[in-house]
């Protein structure tokens, strides 16, 4: 169908036009609220600052399509396929994005907050200052995708896998990452306070700087990681694997340490309770090898 007249149809009324092949269109700045565009061919087509709300793209193929600055609240996406699509400051929230494919998609600075990603991918994807607030990102590809800056306050992201992902001085309070795979993922300066880290994979992750203040790492792995001049104040390590991990002027004041594997790790001049410095070097010195110059605080 030509492009005029599906816009033709539009107007006239008719929402409906699953299955339509409109590749390459230009409908940039177009108004089509609620349009039905399930199963639709529109690779490449131009969707720029268009007003798409309640939009329903389930399982189109949109690979390279134009999204910028569009309206796209409530809009529905589930099984689309958006690889390398451009969806920059797109106003996405309360949208559905379930199995979505937006493998080196760009999003960033797009609103996707309360949004459901279950189970996408978003592998090598740009999300800088993405805003994902509230929104369900788990069992989720987020391989080498880039967080940096995002705004992740209560995004349930578990069971997700995000190797060397990138979430530099991203805002992460109260995320849920139990039992996700974050190995060799930057977390340099990232706020995770209160944040469920639960049976993470840490391993070899950097998260130097990072606020974990009141953070649940039970069970979680983080041999080789560097938390150096992190915050830990007040978290639960509870059965977490530290093993040959530098925690150099970190901050353990109030952490739970219960069967907690510190071998091999470097607590140079880390910040830790009277009680809990005591507690420290008589396991350390009964089981573990460590370099310590800990700093105490009563």
């Amino acid at each position: 169908m030509k492009i005029n007249q599906f816009l033709r149809n539009y107007e006239q009324g008719i929402r409906q036009f699953q299955g339509i092949n409109l590749q390459s269109a230009t409908l940039s700045e177009s108004v089509l609220v609620a349009v039905d565009l399930q199963y639709a061919k529109l690779i490449g087509a131009d969707f720029s600052r268009c007003f798409l709300t309640k939009s329903n793209f389930s399982h189109a193929q949109l690979n390279w399509a134009d999204f910028t600055y569009s309206k796209l609240s409530e809009a529905v996406f589930n099984g689309a396929d958006l690889t390398k699509a451009n969806l920059t400051g797109a106003f996405m929230v309360r949208s559905h994005l379930i199995k979505t494919q937006l493998s080196a998609a760009n999003l960033s600075h797009s609103n996707l907050r309360n949004g459901n990603l279950a189970e996408v991918n978003l592998c090598g994807a740009s999300l800088y200052r993405v805003n994902l607030r509230e929104a369900f990102i788990g069992n989720s590809n987020l391989n080498w995708s880039n967080f940096q800056e995002a705004r992740l306050s209560k995004a349930n992201m578990k069971q997700s896998s995000a190797y060397q992902a990138n979430f530099t001085r991203s805002f992460m309070k109260e995320v849920n990452l139990s039992n996700s795979n974050l190995t060799e993922a930057n977390l340099y300066g990232a706020r995770l306070s209160r944040s469920n880290l639960q049976n993470a994979n840490l391993q070899n992750a950097n998260l130097r700087e990072a606020i974990l203040v009141g953070a649940d790492l039970r069970g979680a792995d983080l041999r080789g990681a560097n938390l150096q001049n992190a915050d830990l104040q007040m978290a639960n390590l509870d059965g977490a694997i530290f093993d040959d991990t530098n925690l150099s002027q970190a901050n353990l004041m109030g952490v739970n340490i219960n069967h907690t594997s510190f071998v091999n790790s470097c607590l140079d001049n880390t910040i830790l309770s009277e009680t809990l410095s005591k507690m420290l070097n008589f396991e350390l010195k009964k089981n573990y090898r460590v370099n310590m110059n800990m700093a105490v605080n009563n």
